[in-house]
C-alpha cells in the first residue's frame, strides 16, 4: 500500500475542493494515485462546483483547430483574465476545439467533468461559450485567424469563400477580426434591432429640427451608414474606402464565424 502524506491529501483537496478525510480515503483506495483518487471523489459525488451561474464571466479564452477543409472554434468563459490565462484553462479550451474538429460540435459535451474541475480549482463561474465548426464545400476556400494575447486566444475567425484565392480569404479573415461584422446580409440582422435603430434615428433627426419632408431621406441615409458598420460585404476593408464586396470581385463569402472575448 502506498504511503499517503499530508501533502498529498492537501494537494488533492486544493484540486477538488473535497474534505480532508474524504481526500485521504480516496487516496488510500486509489493506492496513492491522485488521478484515480479524484475520479473516485467525483464518483462519490464529493466534487461539486459551487453554484456561481449567476455571476458574470466576461473573460475567457478561445481556441482554433484546423484540419483538411475543416476548422473549429471553441470558447471557454471565465470571470477573470487571471484564470483564463492559466495553463490548465488554455489547454482545456484547446482540447475542446480539437475534439470538435474531429467529432463535431457535440464533442464539446464530453468535457463537462473537466470544466467542473476548473470551476472548483478556480472558484469561478466557468462555462462553455460558443462552439462552431465549418466543413467547406469542395472547391471552396476555408481560412482562419486567431489573435493570441498573453498566451490565450482572444479573437478567432473562420471564413469560407467561393471563387476566390487563399490569399483573398485570409485578407477577409483578418478584416473580420478587425471590424467585427455581425451579419453577411442586411436581412440577417434581427428585425427588432433594425426597428430600434430606425426609431432612434428618426427621433434624433426630429430633435435636430430637420424639415418634415426631409426626415425620411435623412433617416434612410443614417440607416445605410448603420448597416455598413455591421454587414460584412458593405464594410470598408480595414476601415478604408474600398468595401469588402469591391475587394472580393467575383468571389463570394459563403459564411463566416467570429468568436471573441467580451462579445
Amino acid at each position: 500500500m502506498a504511503e499517503i502524506s499530508a501533502r498529498d491529501v492537501k494537494a488533492l483537496r486544493d484540486r477538488t475542493g473535497a474534505g480532508m478525510m474524504d481526500c485521504k480515503r480516496a487516496l488510500v483506495e486509489a493506492d496513492g494515485d491522485p488521478e484515480r483518487a479524484a475520479q473516485l471523489l467525483r464518483e462519490w459525488g464529493l466534487i461539486k462546483a459551487d453554484d456561481r451561474g449567476d455571476r458574470a464571466n466576461p473573460e475567457g479564452a478561445v481556441a482554433l483547430a484546423v484540419g483538411d477543409r475543416t476548422a473549429a472554434i471553441a470558447e471557454l468563459k471565465a470571470e477573470t483574465d487571471f484564470s483564463a490565462k492559466s495553463e490548465d484553462f488554455v489547454s482545456c479550451v484547446r482540447a475542446i476545439a480539437e475534439a470538435v474538429l474531429d467529432d463535431g460540435e457535440q464533442a464539446a459535451e464530453q468535457f463537462s467533468d473537466r470544466i467542473d474541475q476548473l470551476k472548483v480549482t478556480k472558484k469561478e463561474n466557468i462555462e462553455l461559450g460558443r462552439i462552431v465548426r465549418f466543413e467547406s464545400d469542395k472547391g471552396d476556400v476555408l481560412d482562419t485567424y486567431l489573435h493570441v494575447q498573453d498566451g490565450r486566444g482572444t479573437n478567432a475567425v473562420m471564413v469560407e469563400l467561393a471563387g476566390g484565392s487563399q490569399e483573398l480569404a485570409h485578407e477577409v479573415a483578418l478584416h473580420i477580426a478587425f471590424a467585427k461584422p455581425v451579419a453577411l446580409t442586411r436581412e440577417e440582422i434581427p428585425s427588432g434591432e433594425v426597428e430600434k435603430a430606425r426609431a432612434s434615428f428618426e427621433g434624433l433627426t426630429r430633435a435636430e429640427g430637420k424639415p418634415e419632408q426631409a426626415i425620411p431621406k435623412i433617416v434612410e441615409g443614417r440607416m445605410n451608414a448603420w448597416y455598413k458598420e455591421r454587414v460584412l460585404p458593405e464594410q470598408g476593408l480595414f476601415g478604408e474606402k474600398e468595401t469588402v464586396q469591391q475587394r472580393l470581385g467575383e468571389a463570394k463569402i459563403v459564411r463566416f464565424a467570429q468568436v471573441y472575448i467580451g462579445e
